[in-house]
């Protein structure tokens, strides 16, 4: 796809030898991940949620308002032409981890002390696959309220409990050597073979590459200077202020890198002014790289093009930025409350009646929560009922 090189000014573009991991052909690390959300206390809001992502792109969604599995990509319409009977599965397997969850979260609750009030149980089950090196690593992890509450550790074949409420379901799952054994086969086969076709499915999207706007703001004159990035894709970018040609790493606050509501991404990076002597602002310089991508963009600190809310050069800008962020601040706050973010990994139901399942070879629905015979990209067919 051809690079929107036009958002940036031509004399902001330069060549740079820092960060060469980000640029050239760099090997590629694919994700495939769900994220399922059970939910209880929570007004207007579906009691379960479950979302499929691929290298952070949204490509399926399921609730238990509407009860259907649903594609978001129009290349996941590929998926169909292997299996008609897909998404129909999907909703199928779906329905039945609706009731799994919503049971584990009492379980939860009891395993807790608790009785009412607002409560959200979380698993995240994926893995990542090197199209360079070929190297897979999978994880499975749950989590209850915000903290982790148990995850498999791949290496040692063994579950990790950090809190003693989810030691019971530990003891039990580190005891199922059929449990194991499926998960270790999903994550280093059934997974990375399904987001191999998924990327292949939607490479013309997956693998584009878009730049984006950068501009300085600036809340009041004495506030830091914030450099902000919207508008690129993929999200394996950097962002950091540097001066005479060092990055700087004191007096800065780097951001975390955000979706956007059209599926590319944004992220900021605060300079703060009460270091920067008025005399050395052009020595400071704001520098954006993106993957596969061989020039820099590069923002010199200058007063003249700062938007700030009592004015600026380009008015109608701030109006722009202000859209922008309210969207971005909604789409966020969804995305935590379905499924806290590829960091924090935290949420999740447990419940372990650890029956034998197999795992069929035909393409995945959403992973079968209650122990019924079913195939699943989601995760592996086995109970994770908290016991």
């Amino acid at each position: 796809m051809k690079q929107k090189q036009q958002h940036f000014p031509m004399e902001t573009w330069t060549l740079s030898l820092l960060l060469v991991s980000l640029h050239g052909a760099a090997a590629v690390t694919h994700s495939l991940k769900y994220f399922d959300t059970a939910s209880s206390g929570l007004p207007n809001f579906p009691e379960y949620v479950s979302v499929g992502l691929v290298d952070e792109l949204e490509i399926s969604h399921y609730d238990s308002n509407t009860r259907r599995e649903e594609p978001k990509q129009d290349w996941m319409s590929s998926v169909t032409d292997e299996d008609p009977e897909y998404w129909k599965r999907n909703t199928e397997i779906s329905l039945g981890n609706q009731q799994v969850n919503k049971d584990n979260i009492e379980v939860a609750k009891q395993r807790f002390n608790q009785t009412g009030g607002v409560h959200i149980n979380q698993k995240m089950i994926g893995c990542e696959w090197d199209d360079e090196t070929n190297e897979v690593k999978g994880y499975r992890q749950f989590g209850f309220d915000g903290e982790d509450f148990i995850s498999f550790d791949q290496k040692t074949g063994t579950w990790i409990a950090p809190r003693h409420q989810a030691l019971l379901t530990k003891h039990k799952w580190d005891h199922s050597k059929a449990q194991k054994a499926q998960i270790n086969h999903y994550l280093t086969e059934y997974c990375p073979q399904w987001l191999k076709k998924f990327v292949k499915y939607g490479s013309s999207s997956l693998m584009r590459t878009e730049l984006p706007l950068v501009s300085l703001l600036q809340k009041t004159p004495s506030s830091p200077v914030c450099c902000h990035a919207t508008g690129f894709y993929p999200e394996r970018a950097a962002l950091f202020w540097r001066k005479d040609g060092e990055e700087l790493h004191e007096d800065v606050d780097h951001g975390e890198i955000l979706p956007n509501h059209d599926g590319t991404f944004q992220m900021s990076v605060d300079l703060k002014l009460s270091s920067v002597p008025a005399g050395d602002w052009r020595r400071y310089e704001c520098v954006f790289q993106l993957a596969g991508v061989e020039t820099d963009a590069v923002t010199r600190l200058d007063a003249a093009v700062i938007r700030t809310n009592g004015g600026s050069t380009e008015k109608p800008f701030d109006m722009t930025i202000t859209i922008i962020i309210i969207a971005a601040v909604a789409v966020v706050a969804l995305l935590l409350l379905l499924a806290v973010g590829f960091m924090a990994y935290k949420k999740k139901k447990d419940k372990d009646s650890q029956k034998n399942v197999k795992i069929p070879l035909n393409p995945p629905p959403p992973m079968s929560e209650s122990g019924s015979d079913s195939s699943s990209t989601e995760g592996v067919n086995s109970s994770t009922k908290l016991m």
